[in-house]
């Protein structure tokens, strides 16, 4: 039986140590800032984007790459006859999953490409079940058909700390962000359906937002539907203050949580939701 490599892009938001633990490829996105291209995480971090933003007073673009580097990705890992698991960020964000799939078709039964619904580490969670599943000995049909239920269960929440990105970004009007900011508003975002939803509008202290994702965390796991094996803390800043104080809730509330894994969130999705932002990602059952 062939290998499986498991491969995803660069808003899955894994660090470099977990991706090499891993065996996990990364097709990395784009961030443009003019006539200017950057490859998230190659040339490009939320550290620089985040200057580049304040100094030139603008939001960048993102984008997929096209389906030729697709293409030569797929070469590369299927070179030595290995299939290929593509595990994309959500087709409602990105033409990612549009373009792998045109690229996959000249793989036919090797390269599979399967859309996360999710993005940052709620596509990482998916992808590091794979690779369990991979070790597990399973077959490409089987780790499809397994994370069609695993997906399901991932829930994926931030805390947006400025709402300048949205604005700039064009997620919300300048009336409502000088209110939201005003006021101390601040928007708890969820992924739902493969996009993304205003889950809550929490006025006052930041720790009152944070406080809301963990109570839905201490929900679900009171229920039993937490699933062990590791819990995300991502955000594009690193450090970020905040979390140690979620890293201690959670495993407050869950003690026998397996791991709780601090990662930096890319240029991408930093792009999208600025500096400050926190989430908890987890898989429920």
């Amino acid at each position: 039986m062939p290998s499986i490599r498991i491969m995803t892009d660069s808003t899955a938001d894994l660090s470099p140590e977990l991706l090499q633990a891993h065996g996990v490829r990364v097709v990395p996105l784009l961030v443009q800032f003019g006539e200017e291209t950057y490859h998230d995480g190659v040339d490009m971090d939320t550290g620089r984007l985040f200057q580049m933003v304040t100094e030139r007073n603008q939001l960048p673009k993102t984008a997929s790459p096209g389906p030729g580097l697709f293409r030569s990705h797929f070469e590369e890992a299927t070179a030595d006859g290995s299939q290929v698991l593509y595990i994309s960020i959500s087709a409602k964000f990105s033409a990612a999953l549009q373009n792998a799939r045109i690229a996959a078709a000249d793989f036919p039964g090797q390269v599979h490409v399967f859309d996360s619904r999710n993005l940052s580490t709620g596509i990482g969670l998916q992808v590091l079940h794979a690779c369990d599943l991979v070790r597990q000995g399973k077959s490409v049909e089987e780790i499809l058909a397994d994370l069609e239920t695993y997906q399901a269960g991932v829930r994926s929440s931030f805390v947006v700390d400025t709402m300048e990105y949205l604005h700039k970004g064009g997620r919300c009007s300048g009336v409502a962000a000088l209110v939201g900011t005003l006021l101390k508003i601040r928007p708890v975002i969820s992924v739902v359906d493969g996009g993304m939803i205003v889950a809550a509008k929490v006025r006052g202290p930041r720790k009152k937002a944070l406080d809301w994702m963990l109570e839905r965390f201490a929900e679900d796991a009171a229920q039993g539907r937490v699933r062990p094996e590791r819990v995300f803390v991502t955000s594009p800043d690193s450090p970020h203050e905040d979390a140690p104080y979620m890293v201690a809730e959670i495993r407050r509330i869950l003690p026998e949580v397996q791991e709780v894994l601090v990662t930096r969130a890319g240029a991408v999705i930093g792009s999208h939701c600025g500096p400050g932002t926190i989430g908890i990602l987890y898989a429920t059952r």
